[in-house]
């Protein structure tokens, strides 16, 4: 036999580009739409593990890509939200919610691929809601990943007759062979769904044994860690620790399934045995790719309800194997920590490790606003200055968070997603503003009362500190609000400002009446003090525009800040 090396070559590569590119668009539509509905998934998760393994499988299922999963609890484990061992029940639930692309490819749709892209393409064409036009992405997706594999199909039926070709998978079926056949060419690809769609093709035309394809299958898992491999290059210790987890899962679960091949295809062909009416041989072609899903689905079952019980184990395991490293110096823990690439095409996502990463900038400020008192007033030219330097961590992180915001691509956003990414950029606005406010007025103020060889009174001393208390007790609450997205407690720092207006009428009435005292340089002391006490309210104010940015419905609660000083926590050089 003849082959025509031109139709064979063009349509499996072209039948696998219209795959990849349909498995593409299908992921990207998705992790749009579900976005919101996965974090609030992910964000109920319980210390029980078996809890979390479900809310891994789900998550995975709805946006057909379990590294965003992996990507979103790194997050959530960096933050301090979870702990490394409920981390891993949810990677290895996310081993089984991929296995629904392949049950899903098992089904016989070619007829109806061409109608999805039609429809799906006036869906996403046609000038509509964002979300209709997500939807029919998504259609247009999966139905172009259908229609690649029935061209890839028909370009291999050839193959079933030609020698060379049935010679060779005959060595296929050396299973170590087809295991790392599959991890290659899924490492290659970064897509174990392309490598699965690609063994259900030629298993339903009687090209590859039941066997040799569940093996290629196996491989596919190892394969896939590549991809969490890369995405994981510079990330934290926590990122190197999940893909470390996703490895050896996958590894271990290979390990274990290698030398029950054969039972296992056993199992599946007892499960699903085709149509009775066809011939012996063309029966087991037709059930071959409902099969191999269910041995890919069953593999991922089993493995994850052996492993389960050791999620503790697994992540001391990997937190041994990647340890704590020493304490970063100074410049290097200004990077961002949870801003991730990886989560720029589901704009919930991003938006919210945005909001973590704004929180994080927040606490910076806080930290910086609660440092300035009392060196401002009493501190030496060195205090001042450390305080100044602590402007270029707010600054830093401020610009990655801008630029993370500038990539997520308002055009994608739906209307309430628009909306909260203008809020996100007005609230780090506000925050960065509180540090070049500190950083350039009241240090300034510090060291010209240092030049002018100024003394502030105590009583003076505990009027400003008790005002700035105040101050710095409704900076947190706004990082709290902008953390939480909460407008109760937006409303507590909106409340503050009658009683902020208070206390600074207070300090003027107390700094003007100490302006006739008989000390030495009186009026500049006065002037300095009043400087400060100005300066004070101006942070408040940023807060305030925070809290209104946040909030979407006044309260009118008491604050629980109103005659308690307020101090910020003790922050971790990391944090």
């Amino acid at each position: 036999m003849i082959l025509d090396h031109y139709t064979l070559w063009a349509g499996l590569f072209g039948g696998l580009a219209l795959f990849l590119f349909g498995m593409d668009l299908l992921t990207r539509a998705l992790k749009v739409v579900a976005g919101d509905r996965m974090k609030d998934i992910l964000a109920r998760l319980t210390s029980n593990r078996f809890a979390g393994a479900m809310t891994g499988a789900v998550v995975t299922a709805i946006v057909n890509s379990s590294s965003v999963t992996t990507v979103i609890m790194v997050g959530f484990v960096s933050a301090g939200l979870l702990s490394m061992a409920q981390c891993v029940g949810v990677i290895m639930g996310a081993n089984i919610g991929s296995t629904m692309t392949a049950q899903i490819l098992a089904f016989n749709v070619s007829v109806i691929a061409l109608p999805m892209i039609s429809i799906g393409f006036l869906g996403w064409f046609l000038p509509k809601g964002p979300k209709v036009k997500q939807y029919g992405a998504s259609l247009l997706g999966l139905g172009l990943v259908f229609y690649g594999m029935s061209v890839m199909s028909d370009s291999m039926r050839p193959l079933r007759t030609y020698e060379p070709f049935i010679d060779l998978m005959v060595t296929m079926d050396v299973r170590i062979l087809a295991i790392l056949v599959g991890a290659a060419f899924t490492a290659i690809i970064q897509s174990a769904a392309a490598t699965t769609g690609i063994v259900i093709v030629m298993a339903g035309q009687g090209l590859m044994s039941l066997e040799a394809a569940i093996a290629v299958a196996l491989g596919a898992n190892i394969g896939t860690c590549a991809t969490a491999g890369l995405a994981v290059i510079g990330k934290p210790r926590e990122a190197v620790r999940a893909a470390l987890v996703h490895v050896m899962f996958n590894i271990a679960g290979v390990a274990i399934w290698y030398a029950f091949v054969p039972e296992l295809a056993d199992l599946v062909r007892g499960i699903s045995t085709g149509p009775e009416s066809l011939p012996e041989a063309e029966r087991a072609a037709a059930a071959a790719p409902r099969q191999i899903a269910n041995a890919h689905t069953l593999f991922n079952v089993v493995n994850t309800a052996i492993f389960i019980p050791f999620t503790g184990q697994i992540a001391r395991l990997a937190e041994k194997l990647i340890p704590d490293g020493p304490l970063p110096d100074e410049r290097a823990r200004l990077r961002p920590k949870y801003l991730d690439d990886a989560l720029l095409n589901t704009p919930s996502l991003a938006l919210s490790v945005a909001r973590m990463e704004i929180a994080r900038l927040g606490r910076r400020a806080a930290r910086m606003f609660d440092a300035i008192m009392p060196v401002v007033l009493t501190g030496t030219s060195e205090e001042l200055l450390e305080v100044r330097e602590l402007d270029d961590e707010l600054d830093d992180l401020h610009e990655a968070i801008v630029g993370y915001l500038r990539k997520i691509g308002v055009d994608t956003l739906t209307h309430e997603q628009a909306a909260e990414f203008v809020s996100l950029m007005k609230i780090s606005s506000a925050f960065e503003a509180i540090g070049d406010l500190i950083e350039t007025d009241m240090v300034d103020i510090g060291l010209a009362r240092l030049n002018d060889g100024l003394v502030v009174s105590e009583q003076t001393l505990e009027v400003i500190t008790r005002f700035h208390g105040l101050a710095l007790g409704a900076v947190e609450e706004a990082v709290d609000a902008a953390a939480a997205g909460d407008s109760e407690v937006a409303a507590l720092v909106i409340d503050l400002a009658e009683e902020i207006r208070r206390l600074a009428d207070n300090a003027h009435i107390h700094i003007a009446k100490r302006l006739v005292a008989d000390e030495p340089n009186r009026f500049a002391a006065y002037t300095r003090e009043m400087d400060v006490i100005e300066r004070i309210k101006r942070v408040f104010y940023f807060a305030r525009r925070v809290a209104k940015t946040v909030n979407t419905g006044h309260g009118g609660r008491p604050s629980r800040l109103l005659g308690t000083p307020s101090s910020i926590p003790s922050m971790a050089p990391n944090e």
